[in-house]
C-alpha cells in the first residue's frame, strides 16, 4: 500500500465521517424542539414498566436516525443537567439508543447484495451513492425551503456514508493477498489484542459506526473471520464509551450518573459475550468461529451485542439507576443552581432545544419578578424586614438569570438557527434587559417602603387611595406581559402598550393632585418625595413590561405589520387601541380624578378582534365577557355615553383628553 492509497483510506473514513456528522445535524434541523417534547412523552408514564418500554423504543428509534448513540447519550445527559429528565428515566433511553447505533452497519450490507440482478445491484451503497448525492445536491441548489434543503443534505450525508465506504473497499481490495495484512488479521484472533484494537481504533474515530464500517470494509479480504470479528466488536463497544465520558466532564452529578450508567451497559455487554463465547468455545467448541464473516455478519454481530445486552439490562434499569448513585453520590445542588443549569453547553449543538430552555428560565425570572412586586407593594402600609430579605434573595437570583441567559444566547451555534430561532433569540436578547430593570424597580419600591416606615411617614387618604390604584394597574400589566410571553399570545400583548400609557398619565395626574394637597396642608413634604420615588417606579416598570409585550408581538408576526399593533398604520387597529386605551383610562383613571364623587358604572375591557386570531385568546383575570364584536367596537361611544361633556371630547384626541382631565380635577377641588 503506497501513500497514495493509504490517503485515499484516510479520505473514505474522512467521506464516512462527515456523511455521519451531516445527516445527523440536518436530522436535528427538521425534528427541533418536536425532540424534546416526544422525549417527554415516550419517557413518562403511569405504569413504569411501560415507561421503559417507551423509552428503549425511543431510544432506538432516534440513534437509527441520528446514527450515534454516543451523541444521543450526549444530549441525554444535557436533558439531566439542564432538568428536563430524571437519570432514572434516561436509562431505558441508553439502552434503546446502544441499540439503534447498529442501523448504519445494517445499510452497509447492503454491498453483500448479488451484483448479477440489476435491482439488487442499484441497491448496493457503491451505486447509491452517486444517486443520493446527486439528488440531494439538486434539491439543494434549486430549492430556497430550508425544509426542503435539510432533507436533501440528509440524503447527500447518507451517499456520503456509502461513497466513504465504497472507497474503503476500493483502497482494501487490491491488498487483500497481502501477507503482512493476513499476518496482522490473524494476530486479532488474540481476544484481548482484538478487544484492544477495535478499542483503540473507536477512540481515535470517536465513532463507532466508522469503526464498524472499517471492519465490514476488511471483510473483503477474505480474511476476517468469526473468530477475529467478535473481539473486535466487542471491543469497539467499549471504545465508543470515549466520547460519552468526555461529554460528561463537567456535568452535574445527575448527569455523571448517566455517563457510569452507559460505560455500565457496554463493560456488562463486553464482560457477559466475552465469557458466554470464549467459555463455551473452550469447552465444547463453536464450528462458526473459524467461518468467514462478510458486511452482513458484522452487522448481525453488532447488533446481536447491543440487542441482548439492552434486553438483558432494561427490566434493572432502575437499580442500575440507583447504582450509579451510590458510585457518583447524590445530587448538592441549590434550587437557584438547578435552575441555570438548565443552560447546558451540551445543549449549544441543538439550538431549538437550547432557546426553549431559555424560555424555561426566563419563566423564573418573571415568577421571582411577580413574587418581588407582590412583596414591595405589600410593604408600602405593613414593612417587613423578613420579605425584603426574600426580594434580594430573588434579585440576586434575577440579576444572576440576566447576566447567564446573555452570555449562552450568543454563543448557541446561529449556524443551525431556523426563521423562528432566529426570531425567538431577537425577543430574548431584546427581553432579558427589560426583565432585569422591572426587578431593580420592584427593589426601589421595597427600599422607599424601608425607609417610610422608619421615618413614620403617612400619607393621606386620597394619596393612598391613589397608590392602591396604580400598584393595581401595574400588577395588571405585568401579569398580561408575562403571560404573553409565555404562551406568545399576541392577543394580551398588544394591550400592554395602551395600559402602559395610562399608567403614565396617571402618574402625572397623581403628582398633580399631591402638589395641590401640599398647597392646602393635607400632605407634607416628606410624603411627597416617597410618593413621587414609588409612581416613577411604577411606571418604570409599565414601560419595561410594554418592552417586552412589543418583542412578543415582533416575534409572533415574524416582523411583519409591528407599527400596526400601536395603532401608527392601520385605522382599524388604531381604533382597537384608543378603544383599550380609554377603557384602561376609564378603570384606573377616573377612580383617581372622581375620588369622592359617586361612582360610574364600569366599562367592559374590549377584545382585539383581529390580534385574537393570530395567537392563544385566554381572557385576563379581570377582563369582564364582551356580549359581542360590536360592544368591541363601540366602546368609544359607551364611553361618550357619560354625563359630562368632557368625556365626549375626550374620545377625540388626546389633547381634548388631557383638557377634560384637568377641568374635572379643578371641579373636584
Amino acid at each position: 500500500m503506497n501513500i497514495i492509497s493509504v490517503l485515499q483510506f484516510l479520505g473514505g473514513i474522512g467521506l464516512f465521517l462527515f456523511g455521519m456528522n451531516l445527516m445527523s445535524s440536518s436530522i436535528e434541523k427538521l425534528v427541533g424542539s418536536k425532540l424534546e417534547k416526544v422525549l417527554e412523552t415516550f419517557t413518562t408514564s403511569k405504569n413504569k414498566s411501560a415507561g421503559k418500554v417507551k423509552g428503549w423504543g425511543f431510544g432506538i428509534g432516534v440513534t437509527a436516525i441520528l446514527q450515534s448513540s454516543a451523541a444521543i447519550t450526549i444530549m441525554l445527559v444535557g436533558f439531566i443537567n439542564a432538568g428536563i429528565m430524571k437519570v432514572a428515566q434516561a436509562m431505558p433511553v441508553v439502552f434503546g439508543s446502544n441499540v439503534g447505533s447498529t442501523v448504519t452497519a445494517q445499510m452497509l450490507r447492503l454491498g453483500d447484495l448479488d451484483e448479477g440482478n440489476a435491482i439488487l445491484k442499484l441497491l448496493r451503497p457503491a451505486s447509491l451513492a452517486p444517486i443520493l448525492v446527486g439528488i440531494g445536491a439538486f434539491i439543494i441548489l434549486f430549492t430556497k425551503k430550508k425544509k426542503a434543503k435539510n432533507i436533501a443534505s440528509v440524503l447527500v450525508g447518507l451517499g456520503m456514508i456509502f461513497y466513504g465506504m465504497t472507497i474503503l473497499e476500493e483502497v482494501i481490495l487490491p491488498v487483500k493477498d497481502n501477507a503482512k495484512l493476513h499476518s496482522f488479521i490473524s494476530a486479532l484472533e488474540n481476544p484481548l489484542f482484538g478487544i484492544l484494537i477495535g478499542l483503540v481504533l473507536t477512540i481515535i474515530l470517536q465513532s463507532s459506526n466508522a469503526s464498524v464500517g472499517i471492519l465490514q470494509a476488511l471483510t473483503v479480504t477474505g480474511a476476517i473471520s468469526y473468530a477475529v470479528a467478535i473481539p473486535v466488536i466487542i471491543g469497539q463497544n467499549l471504545g465508543k464509551c470515549s466520547s460519552t465520558i468526555l461529554g460528561g466532564i463537567g456535568a452535574n452529578k445527575k448527569a455523571k450518573r448517566l455517563v457510569v450508567g452507559y460505560v455500565f451497559f457496554n463493560v456488562f455487554g463486553a464482560i457477559f459475550f466475552s465469557t458466554l463465547i470464549y467459555l463455551l468455545n473452550s469447552a465444547v467448541g463453536l464450528p462458526f468461529m473459524s467461518h468467514l464473516a462478510n458486511r452482513g455478519s458484522v452487522a448481525t454481530m453488532h447488533l446481536m451485542f447491543n440487542l441482548l445486552t439492552s434486553l438483558i439490562l432494561l427490566p434493572f434499569s432502575k437499580g442500575i439507576s440507583e447504582f450509579t448513585e451510590k458510585v457518583v453520590g447524590g445530587d448538592d445542588e441549590k434550587p437557584e443552581d438547578k435552575e441555570l443549569a438548565k443552560l447546558d453547553d451540551m445543549l449549544l449543538n441543538t439550538p431549538t432545544i437550547a432557546l426553549q430552555q431559555c424560555r424555561s428560565l426566563i419563566y423564573k425570572m418573571s415568577e421571582s419578578i411577580s413574587e418581588n412586586y407582590k412583596l414591595a407593594t405589600s410593604m408600602i402600609y405593613e414593612y417587613d424586614e423578613s420579605k425584603l430579605t426574600k426580594m434580594e434573595e430573588n434579585e440576586a437570583f434575577i440579576d444572576k438569570c440576566e447576566t447567564v441567559l446573555s452570555a449562552y444566547v450568543v454563543r448557541i451555534d446561529r449556524k443551525r438557527l431556523t426563521l423562528d430561532d432566529k426570531l425567538l433569540v431577537n425577543e430574548i436578547l431584546n427581553s432579558i434587559g427589560d426583565f432585569e430593570r422591572v426587578g431593580d424597580y420592584c427593589m426601589n419600591i421595597a427600599y422607599v417602603a424601608r425607609e417610610k416606615n422608619e421615618q413614620e411617614i403617612h400619607f393621606s387618604p386620597a394619596g393612598h387611595m391613589e397608590t392602591e390604584d396604580i400598584i393595581g394597574a401595574v400588577d395588571y400589566a405585568l401579569e398580561l406581559t408575562f403571560k404573553a410571553f409565555r404562551d406568545d399570545d399576541v392577543s394580551l400583548a398588544i394591550r400592554v402598550d395602551p395600559l402602559s400609557e395610562v399608567i403614565d398619565e396617571l402618574k402625572e395626574i397623581i403628582k398633580s393632585h399631591h402638589v395641590e394637597r401640599l398647597q392646602e396642608g393635607t400632605c407634607s413634604i416628606e410624603g411627597g418625595v416617597s410618593l413621587f420615588d414609588l409612581v416613577n417606579s411604577f411606571e418604570r416598570i409599565a414601560s419595561h413590561a410594554a418592552n417586552i409585550a412589543l418583542h412578543v408581538i415582533k416575534k409572533v408576526l415574524k416582523d411583519r405589520d409591528f407599527d400596526e399593533m400601536h395603532g401608527h398604520a392601520s385605522d382599524n387597529l388604531s381604533e382597537e387601541y384608543k378603544a383599550m386605551y380609554h377603557y384602561y383610562e376609564s378603570k384606573y383613571i377616573d377612580p383617581v380624578i372622581n375620588f369622592g364623587l359617586p361612582s360610574e358604572k364600569k366599562e367592559e375591557e374590549p377584545k382585539p378582534e383581529k390580534e385574537a386570531k393570530a395567537s392563544k385568546s385566554d381572557k385576563p383575570k379581570d377582563n369582564k365577557a364582551s356580549k359581542d364584536g360590536k360592544e368591541n367596537k363601540d366602546s368609544k361611544d359607551s364611553k361618550a355615553s357619560k354625563d359630562s361633556k368632557e368625556n365626549k371630547d375626550k374620545n377625540k384626541d388626546s389633547k381634548d383628553n388631557k383638557d377634560s382631565k384637568t377641568q374635572k380635577s379643578k371641579k373636584k377641588n
